[in-house]
């Protein structure tokens, strides 16, 4: 097929890109690179599926329409303001980028009856209120314009499908991590304290560090965005993935730091955005698309902390 990634660059979206290159398909990528680099696609630049590696803006309609005379038969929405802390300093250009850039895309896709896969996130929900986890019908609560913007384009997405039968899928992945992750502010905590874990420093853990999460990692997420694009049962839905388990950031940081010592507690710089309790049932998943996790959280601790280390540079 011919697809188009927008975000591709990205940690998650350059993972994506990989698996739609092995499975043959043709790919195009846009990103701004404001997330994304380069370096995460130099090693498919060779591949004759790689089609072009477009640096642009969803926000430029032109480029947009330029790029959808291509006829693809599947658009994954990757490209966002992802950071929750920059969304509550500057709320403006989260609500451009995840809200106009998302009507930008969907416009064309309606156009030229390209399916959408909506990459949304599991901030837009409410905490776990219990251990079986949140289901898709379980409360949202916006506790940040990234969440409310999320939201936004998931309703926008949602009327294309029932407002014009577009075909197309939101999914809110839990928290993902894994090689190609950043290490800074936009990162995650896995990465994030393991690069601090090997540069001997402290692992700072915002409030008490009782809040948990369900961590995902990378290749399990990248498959199952993908597979959401391949099946038409999953058209009009929202679909969660994560892995049923989750565990505090105290925990984590036990399993990553070398010693009791380097774990240290600071005052949160936005407590109002935090979610105390994040637990993925993902059932609903299992039963429409066949998706299951596959990685450990072991295993992709052991897969993140080997990428850090060759690239430290990098990250």
């Amino acid at each position: 097929m011919k697809v188009l990634v927008t975000g591709g660059a990205g940690f998650i979206g350059r993972w994506v890109v990989k698996r739609l290159l092995e499975e043959g398909h043709r790919v195009w990528v846009l990103d701004n690179l404001s997330n994304g680099r380069k370096e995460n696609l130099e090693e498919f630049l060779h591949r004759e599926n790689l089609e072009k590696f477009v640096i642009g803006d969803i926000k430029d309609q032109k480029l947009l329409g330029e790029l959808f005379q291509n006829k693809y038969e599947i658009c994954y929405h990757l490209a966002a303001s992802i950071n929750v802390q920059d969304s509550l300093d500057d709320p403006e250009t989260t609500f451009n980028n995840d809200v106009l850039g998302t009507f930008n895309v969907l416009e064309e896709c309606r156009k030229h009856k390209t399916k959408m896969v909506f990459m949304s996130t599991c901030m837009v929900y409410d905490r776990a209120y219990s251990e079986s986890g949140i289901t898709e019908l379980h409360p949202v609560k916006p506790a940040s314009p990234y969440a409310g913007s999320k939201i936004s384009g998931e309703s926008l997405v949602l009327s294309y499908w029932h407002g014009y039968r577009l075909p197309v899928v939101v999914i809110r992945p839990f928290n993902t991590y894994g090689p190609f992750q950043k290490t800074g502010g936009e990162g995650g905590v896995v990465a994030i304290f393991i690069k601090r874990n090997l540069e001997g420093k402290t692992l700072d853990i915002y409030g008490d560090g009782r809040q948990t999460r369900d961590l995902l990692y990378v290749e399990d997420c990248a498959r199952f965005v993908v597979e959401a694009g391949y099946q038409d049962i999953v058209n009009g839905e929202v679909l969660n993935a994560g892995t049923g388990r989750d565990l505090s950031i105290n925990q984590l940081a036990e399993r990553i730091a070398d010693t009791e010592e380097q774990i240290t507690h600071i005052p949160h710089i936005h407590p109002q955005s935090e979610i105390q309790k994040l637990l993925c049932d993902y059932s609903k998943t299992k039963a429409l698309m066949g998706w299951k996790p596959e990685i450990p959280l072991e295993e992709g601790i052991k897969k993140t902390e080997a990428w850090i280390k060759n690239h430290l540079k990098l990250v």
